[in-house]
């Protein structure tokens, strides 16, 4: 068994307010969580309306399927928009034999 997680913080340099930047964050927390089975939610910056950082987590039984979703998420994220810059995208595939 493998799991995944991850951290990516975002910077929306057009933002006005609190509620933009929701608005754009949950439109991508939306999307990750259909088109993958991954657990996903903004983990930081709550208050800053020109900033935010989104966490996920994912499980899977092979190594390759995890790298594959690790991609999706990355062009999701790169993808969905051009109201926001990427500063941070980071991860760590752990094994759970590695754990035991």
């Amino acid at each position: 068994m493998y799991a995944v997680y991850g951290y990516s913080e975002l910077f929306h340099p057009f933002s006005s307010s609190l509620k933009e930047k929701r608005m754009t964050i949950q439109s991508i927390i939306a999307r990750m969580r259909k088109r993958f089975n991954v657990s996903v939610s903004e983990v930081s910056h709550q208050d800053l309306w020109q900033r935010s950082g989104i966490g996920f987590s994912a499980v899977s039984s092979s190594y390759s399927e995890l790298e594959l979703i690790i991609d999706a998420i990355r062009d999701t994220i790169e993808n969905h928009g051009d109201d926001y810059q990427i500063l941070s995208f980071d991860y760590r595939i752990v094994s759970w034999d590695d754990q035991v």
